[in-house]
């Protein structure tokens, strides 16, 4: 590749969070991510605001309606459901990430943010949705689903969205060459799959004692990252961390010198956005 090409259509090689953890990982690496609050505020992916649209539209939500925010991070979702006029709580466990969120959402008169885990938190009153953008998979499987059932009025909705990297099959060979990097450190999983494979997904079994399927959709788009947000978004991804300080050291060495030996391209990233709506049942 020359130098100073823009290399596209792929994410990391990796899938983001860790999936199958013990509760002592899930704990530890879902509260990490403010270790540098701006940078994950930078680089993180937004779902495109056509899935906040459909969201309110397929939710059945109208301007004033109460909506529960399961892990706001920095409220890069949260933005967009203030824009339509919801009145939303959010809720984030790290501090550096809620300092920068309730900073963000200011302006915005019916929104609050709450520091505190999803778990410990004791809401007042019910609400018309509970929303959970790249969050609800470190929520306590215990408390995953019943307790969004428990804070929604009759008949309420519980969204879930998710960003997810894909790798098309006309990606860079980039994308194909830094698997060495990710195999010489250990990375654990395999590369992305392409967008079309990555499909509208149901809820899962356990989400049926509470929950029936409303919708589900399908969102993609892409990202260009400078080289430098890129390798902070690796830095700040769980699966990244979970490797531990050294092999994490190496792995985004690597990177950074692969990157170096292309001449710094800006990356362009591939990802499908995707919601799953429920409805609770009686």
């Amino acid at each position: 590749m020359a130098n100073h090409a823009r290399v596209s259509n792929s994410g990391p090689a990796r899938h983001d969070e860790p999936v199958n953890m013990p509760d002592t990982d899930r704990l530890g690496l879902r509260g990490g991510y403010g270790r540098d609050a701006a940078a994950f505020d930078r680089t993180r992916p937004v779902c495109p605001p056509q899935l906040f649209t459909g969201l309110v539209r397929l939710a059945g939500l109208t301007p004033g309606d109460r909506v529960l925010e399961i892990g706001c991070g920095t409220g890069q979702g949260t933005i967009p459901l203030a824009e339509r006029g919801l009145a939303v709580t959010a809720v984030e466990l790290d501090p550096a990430l809620a300092r920068l969120a309730t900073a963000r959402l200011a302006r915005f008169g019916q929104v609050e943010v709450i520091t505190s885990s999803f778990e410990d938190w004791t809401p007042d009153g019910s609400f018309d949705t509970v929303v959970a953008v790249n969050s609800l998979h470190w929520v306590d499987p215990a408390q995953r689903y019943a307790k969004p059932a428990r804070l929604l009025r009759p008949g309420g909705a519980l969204a879930v969205a998710e960003c997810r990297w894909s790798t098309p099959d006309d990606a860079d060979p980039f994308w194909a060459d830094v698997q060495a990097d990710y195999r010489a450190v250990g990375f654990a999983g395999a590369p992305p799959p392409p967008p079309e494979a990555i499909q509208p997904e149901p809820l899962p079994p356990e989400a049926r004692a509470f929950f029936e399927d409303l919708a589900a959709r399908r969102y993609p788009f892409t990202v260009t990252y400078s080289p430098e947000d890129y390798l902070a978004n690796l830095a700040s991804q769980a699966g990244t961390r979970q490797l531990g300080a050294d092999r994490s050291a190496e792995f985004l060495t690597r990177v950074r010198a692969r990157l170096a030996s292309l001449g710094w391209p800006p990356l362009t990233v591939t990802f499908v956005g995707l919601l799953t709506i429920g409805r609770s049942t009686p």
